[in-house]
């Protein structure tokens, strides 16, 4: 039987590390772009402009795999609080206390968890 409580706690301070690096990506983005706005810079010929424009595409890239694993981590808090948590959504099995400690937001056994990542 998997320690529900244990992995709430675990996913709750994910949430927390989860929502604080949002917050800082969210800031590291509007400042990026707000020197971007305030600079003349012509992202072809300046050779700054290059590094803006990746600092920002790598900015939103990390945002955009954030916002995902926090919707994975508020999945599976709702999984805990239906009664759910630790049991593989494919085929209803128990997910291993191994695997969960590896990823505790999965909802998938190590079976069904192939092509899923």
């Amino acid at each position: 039987m998997v320690d529900v409580a244990r992995f709430r706690e675990l996913l709750e301070a994910e949430r927390e590390r989860k929502l604080a690096l949002l917050a800082a990506l969210r800031s590291d983005i509007s400042s990026v772009a707000a020197a971007r706005v305030d600079s003349n810079v012509d992202d072809e010929h300046d050779p700054e402009g290059s590094t803006i424009a990746f600092e920002l595409s790598q900015a939103s890239a990390l945002l955009s795999q954030s916002k995902a694993g926090l919707g994975q981590i508020e999945e599976a808090l709702g999984r805990i609080a239906d009664g759910r948590y630790g049991y593989c959504a494919v085929c209803g099995r128990a997910i291993p206390e191994g695997r969960l400690e590896a990823r505790p937001w999965t909802p998938f056994c190590v079976a069904h968890a192939a092509g899923r990542a």
